[in-house]
């Protein structure tokens, strides 16, 4: 039978996705389900990984389904996932012995201020391109091995499994046989040599953590094993985590071309070709997502809350009804009336890194609407990328001349525009705005030869809009002052606590 799809499985942070994509990179059908947010103490997050399993199980079968697909017409299975949230299972049952902890978890984050204080950042930021944080897996292995009874003893036996979130899918899709990740999600533990493509002794004895818990590292685009889980077997042949999922979907394949992605977090990454940029400016630095066995880097600027602010202000404030709505009450207003808010819910990400930083408004005054409120909370999105975009611009030596956007808030038309005119620079939507699926779709293609070559699957970049900046660069240094002073607000309120 001809083989006519290939299924992204997107597992995100708050819902698992799968989408069936044909040769003309068009979504055939897609399948979403939300599930469970554990939050048991400030500052923590978890997850059910049975709940991550069941879910992203389920929605693939609705969604080949839903166009009758059989699984002898999918060529390949890829998987792009929430990056550094950690499982750790049973190798024997392949039960988790806790919930995974989620990437925006900060319970580790004392543990991470010792580590720093023993002068660790250097070799850390020299060996994995990372600064030393607790939003990267390894300190969340060490504490889920000190926290739960016997698990050291069973980890040096050999009887436990680490896995992110891709690991822990390859693992149940192939009940058990394959345990494996790809060099992304590699790349983001804190454990992992990106230079040497392997993992680090020093850095699993400091957090003591066998290597034997741990999965073999392959390239993105790879034959990891095969499914029947669907019916007949299918290819398992693309993993990477979602942003550089998405920075291969966008198509962003030479050094110097960029692309930001507005999702709960917010991700920006720069090809930068054969070249690892080790940053200064508190930028990572990281393994970009490829077929072959010659990796490249890229360089990365997270932004812990975007989206999630939005959706914040639906279900904590209930100021909207629908994310959808925010664009409305941002048109609603001329400005945000001085107003600022820095959505510092988990710490601030790149370029601060200041993990006890917390949310902050300031500028309000009597005349502060609803509608003042929302817009500067969406506005927070495009400052916090231009935080990025100009910290990127000054490491790499490389000129932006266009940003690449994806993700559920840059179908925001007013977001977009105004990242346009608060950047400077020409703002690109692809007319598929799934690209981190797409991304995924494309590795386990190449890899199988549903794509014959990347200039094939590039024809499946499309673009939907244009956003040119219209604004005076006197109001844009003016309103970019004010927010760095916000910034600098939410940061002294920590120090106060310290």
């Amino acid at each position: 039978m001809e083989k006519r799809y290939v299924i992204a499985m997107d597992q995100g942070t708050t819902s698992s996705r799968a989408i069936l994509f044909d040769r003309d990179g068009k979504v055939v059908s897609v399948a979403q389900r939300e599930f469970d947010q554990h939050y048991p103490h400030p500052g923590w997050v978890e997850h059910d990984p049975l709940d991550i399993w069941s879910s992203q199980m389920g929605v693939t079968m609705e969604a080949m389904q839903k166009v009758d697909a059989k699984s002898e017409e999918i060529a390949a299975i890829g998987i792009t996932n929430q990056r550094e949230t950690t499982i750790v299972w049973e190798a024997a049952t392949g039960r988790p012995i806790y919930n995974a902890i989620v990437w925006q978890c900060r319970r580790t984050a004392d543990r991470i201020e010792q580590m720093k204080q023993e002068g660790w950042t250097d070799y850390v930021r020299g060996t994995t391109g990372l600064l030393p944080d607790a939003y990267f897996s390894a300190s969340k292995i060490a504490w889920i091995l000190d926290s739960v009874p016997g698990a050291r003893e069973r980890a040096k036996r050999g009887e436990l499994r680490f896995g992110t979130v891709d690991t822990w899918l390859i693992w149940n899709l192939t009940d058990g046989r394959v345990h494996a990740t790809d060099y992304t999600n590699a790349s983001r533990t804190m454990l992992f040599d990106i230079h040497k493509l392997d993992w680090d002794e020093k850095l699993l004895s400091y957090f003591d953590i066998p290597r034997s818990m741990l999965p073999e590292v392959h390239p993105s685009g790879y034959l990891f094993g095969e499914t029947s889980k669907f019916g007949g077997n299918i290819p398992i042949a693309g993993d990477a985590g979602d942003q550089q999922a998405a920075l291969f979907g966008q198509c962003c394949f030479e050094a110097g071309e960029v692309k930001n992605t507005y999702g709960t977090g917010g991700f920006m990454l720069m090809n930068t070709g054969d070249r690892a940029v080790l940053s200064q400016k508190g930028l990572i630095t990281t393994i970009a997502a490829g077929t072959g066995d010659k990796v490249q880097y890229a360089l990365e600027g997270s932004v812990f809350i975007a989206g999630a602010a939005i959706q914040w202000l639906r279900d904590q404030m209930r100021f909207l009804k629908s994310s959808a709505q925010s664009e409305e009450y941002c048109r609603a207003v001329p400005d945000s009336n001085g107003v600022y808010i820095v959505p510092a819910f988990s710490g601030l990400g790149a370029p601060y890194w200041e993990q006890y930083a917390r949310g902050t408004i300031v500028g309000l005054t009597r005349g502060a609407s609803k509608e003042h409120f929302v817009r500067a909370t969406v506005e927070s999105m495009a400052y916090q990328t231009e935080d990025l975009l100009d910290s990127m611009c000054q490491e790499s030596g490389l000129p932006i001349r266009s940003l690449k956007v994806d993700g559920g808030a840059s179908a925001n038309n007013f977001l977009m525009q105004f990242q346009a005119d608060i950047s400077g620079i020409l703002i690109r939507r692809p007319a598929l705005v799934e690209t981190t699926a797409l991304g995924a779709a494309g590795l386990a293609g190449l890899t199988t030869g549903f794509w014959k070559d990347r200039e094939a699957f590039r024809a499946s970049w499309r673009i939907g809009a244009e956003f040119s900046p219209s604004m005076q660069n006197e109001e844009r240094k003016k309103l970019l002052k004010g927010w760095h002073r916000a910034v600098r607000a939410a940061i002294a309120w920590a120090k106060e606590e310290e």
